[in-house]
């Protein structure tokens, strides 16, 4: 089999890398690719915006299978492209897309479909906002409407300081995405995200795991897009996970093919659960990352029919899929700066030491190569450590050594992933 990943980080690289121990791949191309992916696969330098260079790429390779890894495509309405010309494609409509291009359509089709989650309003008037900050006690949560690159929800328990990210928000801060905006109910507890693969039809339960947002240890800063993640998590029960599937995501999936746009990809719920239960903070449309490089490492089957079956409608003929027993967690190290700015083009050395060490891969998330071979920092999330081990301290241990190989000190991580579970256990 011919397969097209469409993509260039951390994420995609995590995909390469478990695709490529599959009997059935043939080829592995991506697009555009990066230095680390060029390991494992043949890039062309097509930019995941230029929809017209993926498809005639897809069709002058007489691609099998083409795996979309970021949003932005998929919301921009790659999937349908490549489709119309018979080419199978693991990645939503643009329609359903809107899931997560839209929170204010996402949060007006899980109120349309009974799917709990917070109480909300949408605006684009300022004074309308600040006015519905009555209907709730702080803290506010202040969410844009459109993709803002995971950056673009904010949290503050100051009335004064909501009001002037309203205005903020409204005045363009992420540029488009915030000239809509959605305030929504603090919700209490703790975040877990789940997903699924579903095929327009059916769905099939792909793991859990829990990510850390902020930027700083204790779950302190400003949001980002994922500093480090690890599964599976102490919450994800198989109780809670069944109640999850069967009160969030198949009536999701329904209720996306009811309206006209049926699903098919991987489904992304961000929960928040409490003594109330699972309640949806978000829905993405793709792998997370880094969720998505602790899920290869965990995941037992070949993924490859997995993905292929997705994309033609035959998930209901797949069995569950088998993980390892062996927790895996991900240390993401990023350039000094971010989520703010940050410089580009500083050297890091060591990262062929860390990847030589027993259950450890560096994933490569924002890397180029100088002239002279070594690796250098092109983006804000540069490295996803992962690592696996027989119990999650063993996980944790081995990440943290890995990180220790590593001299970047244009870099920094968080040091307390998955501290939630460690301080239960």
């Amino acid at each position: 089999m011919k397969v097209l990943v469409v993509g260039s980080g951390g994420r995609e690289h995590a995909l390469v890398w478990k695709i490529a121990q599959s009997p059935l791949v043939s080829t592995i191309l991506a697009a555009p690719g990066s230095a680390a992916i060029s390991e494992l696969a043949t890039c062309h330098t097509i930019p995941v915006s230029d929809l017209d260079g993926l498809v005639d790429l897809a069709r002058a390779e007489a691609v099998d299978l083409v795996i979309v890894g970021p949003e932005v495509p998929l919301c921009d309405g790659l999937a349908d492209r490549l489709r119309q010309v018979g080419i199978a494609t693991f990645g939503p409509s643009k329609l359903a897309a809107r899931l997560e291009a839209s929170k204010a359509f996402a949060k007006d089709f899980y109120a349309r479909h009974n799917v709990p989650s917070a109480r909300y309003g949408t605006f684009s008037n300022a004074g309308e906002a600040k006015a519905f900050l009555d209907q709730f006690q702080p803290p506010y949560v202040l969410k844009a409407d459109g993709l803002a690159a995971g950056k673009g929800v904010v949290i503050v328990s100051d009335r004064a300081e909501a009001e002037a990210e309203i205005d903020a928000f409204l005045s363009g801060k992420f540029g488009d995405a915030s000239r809509t905006l959605v305030i929504e109910e603090f919700m209490d507890g703790e975040e877990v995200s789940i997903f699924a693969l579903c095929d327009g039809e059916d769905v099939l339960y792909c793991g859990a795991a829990q990510d850390h947002k902020r930027v700083g240890e204790g779950d302190t800063g400003p949001n980002t897009g994922g500093m480090g993640a690890y599964s599976p998590a102490p919450i994800a029960k198989p109780e809670l996970i069944e109640t999850a599937m069967k009160t969030i995501i198949e009536p999701v999936a329904r209720g996306l093919a009811a309206e006209g746009s049926p699903f098919q990809g991987v489904l992304f719920a961000g929960l928040m659960v409490n003594a109330d239960g699972p309640r949806v903070v978000e829905f993405n449309i793709r792998f997370g990352d880094p969720e998505c490089q602790v899920l290869m490492m965990r995941i037992e089957d070949d993924l490859l029919p997995y993905l292929e079956a997705t994309a033609t409608g035959h998930l209901a003929d797949m069995p569950p899929l088998s993980w390892t027993a062996e927790p895996a967690i991900t240390v993401v190290m990023a350039a000094n700066g971010y989520p703010d700015s940050y410089e580009k083009g500083s050297l890091i050395e060591g990262v062929d030491a860390a990847n030589l060490m027993e259950g450890v891969v560096v994933f490569e998330a924002g890397t180029g190569r100088n002239a002279a071979g070594q690796h250098t920092a092109t983006g804000g999330r540069v490295l996803n450590v992962t690592a696996s081990g027989e119990t999650l301290h063993y996980a944790v241990d081995r990440a943290y050594a890995a990180v220790d190989q590593i001299n970047w000190p244009g870099g920094f991580c968080r040091r307390d992933i998955a501290w939630r579970a460690l301080k239960t256990h």
